[in-house]
């Protein structure tokens, strides 16, 4: 542990004082190609060391999804999370603040789906469908509807067969989510262009007269998993029942259908609740110097109620406590202050990440970053930096260190890395977060199988120490922090 090497300690309770190091500063006034000090590289190296040997992120993970379960906004679970949190935070001596948000309350209810009629059936046989309703989706009848389905692959197909062949019918977009691009490690960009369909498939269909959308399963799992998720319903388009069905399923009812009719009884009973009060837990290690002027670490609280939002995003809050955790337990003194963030309402509202925004407008130019983790607890492969490529320089001294545990890239993203920071970042507030591998992240994303035991120890430790050291580095790329880090 860091406690073997006293001389270390001392050195990096300089470094940590002084968020970056004098070593690390002077190094950004040498010439191009200037070796960083062998010092600042050991400094670094030892709080690595520190975070990966840590378990304290993967304890605290594991009671946010295994004691509390699901955190949907909102709910009884939403409200422990927020006490248990602010508690772990005010037991390291940080100070801690509830933020008020108000959230949306949208209770699942029934649901359920079956096939009453389609080609060659035997009497009496209708074949259950696997669903899950979106939020917020309306609610059918009571007793359901059943209607006929079309099948379209786009928005473009729905258009083609316009009014008359949709009107009455419920509409399945059938759009599969691109498992090969998946696995290249582009399972974000697969994600993008599925979960299209599940957020505006109703309303897409209700202009044609639909009563109810479904949309194929916008993630990788071939597991007979539903996936769910926030929709929108436009303004002025009547609002219809919207549900996601699992990829084997969407399949099934394509294939019948191109021989016949398909007729499906589907019963939602999803409620829209009065909004809420919930909070942001907001927890403070006060700077020894400036202690108006923060560095955010941060995940989202809340989850979706399938599984226990585990990946998404109970990993995320831990590794921002971690933070917190090892600064007290190596007795850290940063010079600025460290805000551990814990937002409410990511899933489906964002009203946590514009909340504190909003509040935060006087005093914006002292953000110095904001760090968010949402992205899963897969293996850390480097960090995405929405930050100018000048100042992306300054976070080369942990990127070195970072390669030996293959965290070593370093990417310019051109917009938001986080959801819950985005209005900060669009205010010019530098944005950073670990890229993660996510070849499997979407195979588990919004189901029940989001679960503790989809996380990895040793690659939550990982993830713990990236922002462990990114913190460290704030990034110069607010004019308004120009001045001197040290």
């Amino acid at each position: 542990m860091i406690r073997k090497k006293p001389g270390l300690i001392l050195l990096s309770l300089a470094l940590i004082a002084a968020s970056i190091p004098l070593s690390f500063v002077i190094a950004q006034q040498q010439p191009q190609g200037y070796k960083y000090s062998s010092q600042l590289t050991e400094e670094l190296k030892l709080l690595q060391k520190a975070a990966l040997e840590s378990d304290y992120a993967l304890k605290q993970a594991a009671y946010l999804c295994n004691n509390i379960g699901p955190r949907l906004s909102g709910s009884a679970q939403a409200a422990r999370s927020v006490e248990y949190v602010a508690g772990e935070m005010r037991k390291l001596g940080l100070e801690v603040k509830l933020e008020k948000v108000m959230v949306p309350h949208w209770v699942r209810g029934i649901e359920t789906g079956e096939l009453v009629q389609y080609p060659g059936m035997a009497p009496k046989t209708p074949q259950k469908i696997m669903l899950t309703a979106l939020g917020p989706s309306v609610a059918t009848p009571s007793e359901g509807i059943t209607a006929p389905i079309v099948v379209v692959n786009n928005f473009e197909e729905l258009a083609g067969l316009g009014e008359s062949r949709i009107k009455g019918r419920i509409v399945l977009f059938n759009y599969k989510f691109d498992r090969k691009l998946q696995a290249q490690g582009f399972g974000g960009a697969a994600y993008g262009q599925a979960v299209a369909y599940r957020s505006g498939g109703a309303s897409a269909a209700a202009r044609f007269g639909a009563v109810a959308a479904l949309n194929r399963a916008a993630g990788g799992a071939v597991y007979r998993l539903p996936h769910t998720g926030g929709m929108r319903y436009e303004d002025g388009v009547a609002m219809i029942p919207a549900a996601s069905v699992t990829a084997e399923d969407a399949d099934l009812m394509a294939h019948l259908a191109l021989q016949g009719e398909v007729r499906m009884k589907l019963v939602l009973t999803p409620q829209m609740l009065p909004d809420v009060e919930s909070y942001n837990v907001i927890a403070d290690l006060k700077g020894s110097e400036f202690p108006d002027q923060v560095i955010i670490v941060s995940g989202h609280l809340d989850s979706w109620d399938l599984g226990t939002g585990a990946i998404d995003d109970a990993a995320g809050v831990a590794v921002a406590m971690q933070v917190a955790n090892l600064c007290k337990e190596l007795k850290l003194k940063p010079k600025r202050t460290i805000r551990v963030i814990a937002w409410m309402n990511e899933e489906n509202g964002l009203r946590g990440g514009t909340t504190y925004f909003q509040n935060q407008q006087p005093n914006l130019k002292n953000h110095i970053a904001a760090l968010e983790s949402d992205h899963g607890a897969g293996h850390p492969l480097g960090i995405d930096a929405h930050v100018s490529p000048a100042a992306a320089q300054m976070l080369q001294p942990a990127v070195n260190i970072l390669l030996a545990s293959g965290a070593g890239l370093l990417r310019i993203a051109t917009g938001s890395v986080g959801a819950d920071i985005s209005p900060l970042e669009a205010a010019g507030v530098p944005g950073l977060a670990p890229i993660q591998d996510d070849r499997y992240y979407f195979d588990y994303h919004h189901t029940p199988a989001d679960t503790f035991d989809k996380i990895n120890p040793r690659e939550l430790a990982e993830n713990a120490a990236v922002i462990w050291l990114l913190w460290l580095m704030p990034s110069p790329a607010c004019p308004n922090h120009s001045q001197d880090n040290i």
